[in-house]
């Protein structure tokens, strides 16, 4: 009880001095913003930087490769999963299928048919977009733990058909996959950013950079639209938006839809890096991942879910000289975070009052658990 009750104290602190963060970034100028934006992309684009990878990455790996290979990624599908789960409050487990319908078009297309890498990405967006209509169509008239067992079917539907078909070579997959075609060969601070190839990571890198910043610019205004109120609604208490004239099942398509196209994005860059894939690069468990990355960093909150990603891509590899005890204390760390910050690492002020009534910021699947300040009031109640 006395543990509990300091978690939440040190929760409260920290949420008021977010709070006053968030107060002065609102009254701030616009110059000073813009400013600020500036400044983060600019720090993004020098994080590749070996001077920063000497600290954050082990002696042994390469640090561009592993933020093109693996951070970068987790952060690009945390924003996409983050529409479906922090903005509609639908819980996905099976995610990685969308990421995988878009590895596996351009493998398709551009090694069995010669399509460019820019002509199966836009295919690639469209065919993970369907897909998720597919799969919510008939699903998403179901909610909480149902919806959440559907969509971890379909993830491993997707995985085994993948396994199993001897078009794409099942088990061994597709190889001889081409890398996105070299822009230009201008050199800036000794790297070429526009040159694709196998001996620098860099310029993948940097390409995840461009759609991560396209992916925030898009979903920041939707949230600000008609349609962000929309998934507000539904998230917070789907029967009364309905009865107050959302058209429910609609909105809740389209973030599917839209979550869907952001990870099979992400699917045609990892292929076309890779140059191969194969069913195991699908597993639950990056589904898992990256799910666990939005919910770390602050379901619904875009600063936080992209730290959250980071977190969960990056601590394990930076630890990986521990060998079987680096997953120990992955797993450690994320409980202790769940104990001492239930609502994330950065939670928006919107879910974190979400989780404090009950809903947990997930709809009906977050409604069945109390929150830490239900909790409390449940204990002082029992006594």
């Amino acid at each position: 009880m006395n543990l509990s009750k300091k978690a939440n104290a040190n929760s409260a602190a920290s949420g008021l001095s977010l709070d006053r963060a968030r107060d002065a970034w609102a009254d701030a100028p616009g110059w000073a913003r813009w400013s600020v934006y500036l400044l983060l992309v600019i720090g993004a684009l020098l994080l590749p930087n070996q001077t920063i990878g000497s600290f954050m990455a082990p002696s042994s790996t390469d640090w561009a490769s592993m933020l093109s290979d693996q951070i970068a990624i987790y952060v690009l599908l945390a924003l996409g999963l983050n529409v479906v789960v922090g903005m509609a409050g639908l819980l996905d487990l099976g995610y990685v299928a969308f990421y995988a319908v878009g590895g596996y078009t351009i493998a398709i297309f551009a090694s069995k048919h010669g399509w460019s890498f820019w002509e199966t990405l836009v295919l690639a967006i469209v065919f993970s977009a369907l897909a998720g209509v597919i799969l919510g169509a008939p699903t998403l008239r179901l909610r909480g733990d149902y919806l959440a067992i559907v969509t971890l079917g379909f993830g491993e539907i997707v995985r085994v058909t993948a396994q199993n078909s001897s078009y794409v070579n099942g088990p061994r997959g597709i190889q001889g996959i081409p890398h996105p075609p070299t822009l230009s060969e201008f050199e800036i601070m000794g790297v070429q950013p526009l040159k694709y190839g196998l001996l620098d990571s860099r310029p993948y890198y940097y390409l995840l950079l461009f759609f991560i910043i396209l992916t925030i610019i898009f979903v920041k205004r939707l949230d600000r639209s008609r349609v962000g109120r929309a998934w507000a609604a539904i998230r917070e208490d789907e029967d009364a938006a309905e009865l107050m004239g959302v058209p429910t099942f609609k909105f809740k398509l389209a973030a599917f839809a839209i979550g869907a196209a952001i990870g099979g994005s992400g699917g045609v860059v990892f292929a076309g890096k890779q140059t191969s894939i194969n069913p195991d690069n699908f597993t639950f468990l990056v589904s898992a991942l990256i799910l666990a990355g939005v919910v770390l960093g602050g379901s619904g909150n875009i600063p936080g879910v992209m730290l959250g990603a980071f977190v969960v891509a990056w601590l394990p590899e930076r630890f990986r000289f521990m060998q079987d005890y680096r997953m120990l204390i992955f797993g450690a760390a994320l409980v202790l975070m769940m104990i001492f910050r239930p609502e994330g690492l950065w939670p928006s002020r919107r879910r974190k009052a979400e989780l404090a009534e009950g809903t947990g910021g997930m709809g009906s699947m977050g409604a069945e658990v109390a929150g830490p300040g239900q909790a409390a009031a449940a204990g002082e109640v029992g006594k």
